[in-house]
């Protein structure tokens, strides 16, 4: 098993909005970057973990855990004229987005923040904190651990 960080604006897709899903959970559509995408594509596996953290806005931070269920998945919105992900270059026989399925396991405790992470050396040289760009991200065993530790402090 690996573990994830993923990103998604609360405006527009919150940790509250996953966990209100139904029990077969949500895709992860929309990313629109490469890296990120062969991540989704090629490292992500069923059974993995990740962190839901909430992105611009006013305290960017980690607010719940949820598991993959589904990989390799076409992105709709990628088909979908309508949709701002929309690619004319994408088709059902030829995607070039793939996207996940996640489920929500459990609100934090207590939001933990960026302002917060950037504060433990045990976490300096964690992705978030200095490649932080990238919507999709590997978090390492040790900085999953050191996280959830935090949560009730």
């Amino acid at each position: 098993m690996k573990y994830w960080l993923l990103k998604s604006e609360p405006d527009t897709y919150s940790f509250s909005d996953l966990a209100s899903a139904s029990s077969s959970g949500t895709i992860w559509d929309g990313v629109r970057n490469y890296q990120a995408r062969n991540i989704l594509r090629d490292e992500i596996k069923v059974g993995d973990y990740a962190f839901f953290y909430h992105s611009s806005c006013k305290e960017p931070g980690i607010a719940g855990l949820c598991m993959v269920t589904e990989t390799g998945l076409t992105d709709p919105s990628s088909l979908d004229p309508a949709s701002n992900y929309y690619d004319p270059k994408s088709s059902p026989d030829n995607p070039r987005w793939i996207t996940i399925n996640v489920v929500a396991d459990r609100a934090l405790k207590r939001v933990i923040t960026l302002k917060e992470l950037r504060q433990h050396e045990a976490l300096s040289e964690m992705v978030l904190l200095n490649r932080g760009r990238l919507s999709v991200q590997p978090v390492s065993e040790n900085e999953w651990d050191y996280i959830l530790g935090l949560e009730s402090s």
